[in-house]
């Protein structure tokens, strides 16, 4: 893998001075390379400063994972999407109800066109399948027959008082079915300052394939990442998500995904349920795995030179 072109050298910082920082830095990448298009992708402080830095300069702009809402304006990652949509030239949405969240919010309006692609990531998967290990080492070295492959991540879960919350719920579970995390910086920097009680496994954050590892053997997951939810749908996983509200609504309607929010009783509630749940994976909400080549023809057919 080629390393990147540019390293901005920008972290540690509030949502307000990381934005800021990343849009005057993209700004200057943008001058100097004279782009006739900017692709950004998802929802993270990068993607809004990337779309913002290229409209302040007249240069076009697709937004791939568009259209997606929590409907939670407390999460950043909502204000970032909302945002970015609307001042994308191309919206590329992953699922049908995507594309009718723009379709709602009348972005069209503005000259933006809506394409339905399908998911990058069930791409991804697709593509990396024959490679992903047989097994995490760590499940190996435990001899671990059956377990649970947890992570947590999100700001508003790595408080101290829902940290606790969430400890406690999984710490439960695991006496059940053991429960594997590999553990966020985020998180276990808090973990550590709290000294929680944390009665499971926690393990060393995991690359993309020892991540696919784990998932292809857990008995099911739970998680705050957007992303793991639908990896574990592709994985044939249920899913106990701990929010109270998923972008990815289809899962849940479906019976995929149940939203358990952060409090013990509906967690070990959600758990109970879903330890028994029998599904068959046969639905196909994310495309037929070449979304990357529906997106890289459209932007060719639409940001010609």
């Amino acid at each position: 893998m080629k390393n990147p072109a540019y390293h901005l050298n920008i972290s540690n910082l509030s949502h307000g001075a990381m934005t800021g920082r990343m849009l005057e830095k993209i700004e200057e990448v943008i001058l100097q390379e004279k782009p006739d298009a900017v692709l950004v992708y998802g929802d993270t402080n990068s993607t809004l400063a990337g779309a913002l830095a290229a409209k302040k300069q007249q240069v076009k702009v697709a937004h791939v994972e568009a259209g997606l809402r929590s409907f939670n304006m407390a999460m950043p990652e909502e204000i970032n999407r909302i945002l970015t949509d609307r001042i994308s030239d191309l919206l590329f949405c992953p699922t049908t109800s995507a594309a009718e969240n723009l379709k709602k919010e009348r972005v069209e309006s503005g000259g933006s066109k809506i394409f339905l692609t399908g998911d990058v990531m069930y791409d991804a998967v697709i593509h990396a399948e024959k490679n992903i290990p047989n097994n995490h080492p760590f499940i190996e070295s435990q001899q671990l027959k059956e377990y649970i492959l947890c992570t947590i991540h999100r700001q508003e879960n790595t408080t101290p008082a829902v940290l606790k919350k969430l400890m406690d719920a999984i710490n439960g579970i695991h006496q059940i079915i053991p429960v594997v995390m590999p553990v966020h910086p985020r998180t276990a920097a808090l973990i550590k300052s709290e000294k929680t009680d944390c009665r499971f496994h926690l393990i060393e954050p995991a690359g993309y394939f020892e991540m696919m590892a784990l998932l292809k053997n857990c008995r099911l997951v739970m998680t705050d990442s957007g992303g793991l939810q639908k990896e574990a749908f592709f994985m044939k996983k249920i899913c106990i998500t701990l929010r109270n509200e998923t972008e990815w609504i289809e899962l849940v309607e479906n019976g995929y995904n149940m939203l358990a929010g952060t409090e013990p009783e509906k967690i070990a509630s959600s758990f109970a349920s879903a330890i028994t749940l029998k599904k068959l994976f046969t639905e196909n909400f994310y495309g037929d795995g070449r979304a990357g080549e529906k997106i890289a023809a459209l932007i060719s057919e639409n940001f010609r030179s």
